[in-house]
């Protein structure tokens, strides 16, 4: 089994994952704790104030290394579709600057002693054109958001660049997951079934471009 199948695979799993555990927590009872109306009254209700408690905490553990996935999670199942993706993208682009930041200006050489390969891979994936290197990356359901955020901060990348291929390439996993976190407390089948088929046409669309990239290279190689 390749690798990306086995990626994508276990993306299904966390989706069914999450879904039992939002599940869980609703009939466990705790769904009146962690509901719409909770959060309208301790993070809604306090205006900007409770959508910054999100986004800087979430941002905080995701620089830390929680998966960006949990936090869309998250995002969907306490502000619903369209507020939790807003808050869940603006997070995850939190924790990529932190993490980014940190590495470049602070841990390059515990990053460059701790991950000697994949440094010598970003520099050479990274160098020539960081926006559509990191879209393309952050398309491609691979890897660690952490690790990738730390090795780019000690390469070559142009931080500008990556930071926004990043941005752009998180949105179609934080609507995602977002969707199936809603899904929790609207139509879940419905939400959970269209999680899955998404992310499955997201990972096939990451291939496609990463294939076009790899047979560019190749022509550009032949040439020259």
């Amino acid at each position: 089994m390749s690798p990306l199948i086995k990626t994508i695979l276990r993306g299904i799993c966390l989706i069914i994952l999450l879904s039992v555990l939002g599940f869980s927590v609703q009939s466990g009872g705790l769904g009146g704790v962690f509901n719409q109306d909770w959060v309208d009254d301790n993070v809604r209700g306090a205006g900007i104030k409770g959508n910054l408690i999100f986004v800087f905490g979430a941002g905080l553990v995701i620089a830390l290394g929680l998966p960006r996935q949990i936090i869309s999670f998250l995002g969907g199942y306490a502000f619903g579709l369209l507020l939790g993706t807003g808050l869940a993208l603006v997070a995850t682009s939190l924790g990529c600057v932190i993490s980014f930041t940190f590495a470049r200006f602070m841990g390059r050489e515990l990053v460059s002693a701790r991950f000697p390969t994949r440094l010598k891979k970003a520099n050479g994936f990274l160098r020539y054109n960081s926006f559509a290197m990191a879209l393309l990356i952050r398309l491609l359901p691979l890897g660690s958001n952490l690790v990738t955020n730390l090795v780019a901060g000690v390469s070559s990348a142009s931080a500008l660049g990556f930071l926004a291929g990043s941005v752009l390439g998180y949105i179609p996993q934080t609507i995602i997951f977002a969707l199936l976190g809603s899904g929790i407390n609207l139509d879940p089948a419905f939400r959970i079934t269209s999680s899955v088929l998404l992310f499955v046409l997201s990972a096939a669309l990451g291939v496609y471009l990463y294939r076009r990239y790899r047979q560019g290279q190749e022509l550009n190689g032949g040439l020259e």
